[in-house]
């Protein structure tokens, strides 16, 4: 779970310390409700609406969509142009040249963030892309149809699903907002996912897996006739799309707890979404930190409780070791890289 945070943090955005300070922002709004354990209130103020927590669906909401909608009212931005008509499906030898790399790399990068607990195909798509776009010779043509902005962060959000399945099956972790709401549903006809899924109930965990194929043969068989409805619907002029996009925002928080207060805290997280956005401080690890705050928080409490609250384990057994190290290369490399750059410019300058 650190190890998942640490990526995070260190892919997202600019700036390392930026990514960093909303991974923490994160993990301080996970601590708000009752403790499990003790069953001491904290940070709740003795108002009844927080004893429960923050609803991860009101800050992601918030945040991502309504962010955005406020961007784009506030911001006024001008009428895209018109789209590209689509004439040819099958992509030529240059088009498939250009891709081979992106799409191995999107593959990789999205699988093995499809792992890593909380993640999922959303964030596996947005590192995908971030990836491409530090790597590329020339980063000015994304966000205008290069197609490594396009190919890489698809095979990335097709392979994080398939990732996200491995926490879920082997460990019981959903490793996404999807295979949380599969959990809940195996759960709900006494099918418990972990280690002795494969044992006790292998119809179950063969037939997911099966599913999976059968899932992408069907995905290509609708994409293909279907590709040029679903590009019809970026040229939805904004003046319909934003009130629809602030409708299913608003009635999907208020169904989840069916609370006036969710809704207050969705207008807040929009605004402060598009503040975040505006001075570049990146939402992915804030979201992310806000789901895995309570896992880290439980895992860390029973393993102390294993071994008497000696942390030693930790630093001594070389799997946990292991994940620590990658955790702090994650963080480590991209401000080493960072500050090696500036230093080639000062010495090119001098």
């Amino acid at each position: 779970m650190l190890l998942g945070l640490g990526a995070v943090s260190g892919l997202a955005g600019k700036s390392v310390t930026k990514a960093l300070i909303m991974t923490v922002c994160g993990l301080l709004l996970a601590t708000i409700g009752i403790d499990n354990v003790s069953g001491i209130g904290r940070f709740t103020f003795d108002i009844p609406w927080l004893y429960q927590g923050i609803e991860f669906l009101t800050i992601a909401v918030g945040l991502f969509a309504l962010g955005e909608v406020f961007k784009t009212i506030l911001e006024k931005e001008e009428e895209d142009t018109q789209m590209a008509k689509i004439n040819n499906l099958i992509p030529s030898k240059e088009e498939l040249k250009e891709s081979a790399a992106p799409i191995v790399r999107g593959s990789f990068l999205g699988f093995f963030i499809g792992i890593l607990p909380g993640a999922g195909a959303t964030l596996a798509s947005f590192f995908s892309y971030i990836l491409e776009k530090k790597i590329a010779k020339d980063p000015s043509k994304f966000g205008k149809g290069a197609i490594a902005g396009v190919a890489a962060p698809e095979s990335a959000n097709n392979a994080a699903s398939g990732g996200a399945m491995i926490p879920l099956l082997t460990l019981g972790i959903p490793g996404s907002g999807t295979t949380a709401i599969l959990m809940g549903a195996l759960m709900m006809y006494n099918v418990q996912p972990g280690p002795l899924l494969f044992e006790d109930h292998p119809q179950v965990a063969w037939g997911l897996i099966a599913s999976m194929f059968i899932g992408n043969i069907m995905l290509l068989i609708l994409n293909l006739p279907l590709v040029k409805v679903f590009a019809k619907i970026i040229q939805t002029p904004k003046r319909y799309l934003i009130p629809i996009i602030i409708a299913i925002s608003i009635f999907g928080v208020y169904a989840v707890q069916v609370s006036i207060y969710d809704l207050l805290l969705l207008l807040a997280c929009g605004v402060i979404g598009y503040f975040l956005n505006k001075h570049d401080y990146p939402i992915a690890p804030l979201v992310l930190g806000l789901v895995l705050g309570p896992m880290v928080e439980n895992n860390l409490r029973r393993a102390l409780t294993i071994f008497n609250g000696d942390f030693g384990p930790f630093f001594t057994r070389p799997i946990s070791l292991g994940f620590l190290i990658m955790t702090v290369l994650w963080l480590a490399i991209p401000v080493v890289m960072k500050m090696r750059g500036k230093n080639v410019v000062i010495n090119e300058e001098a």
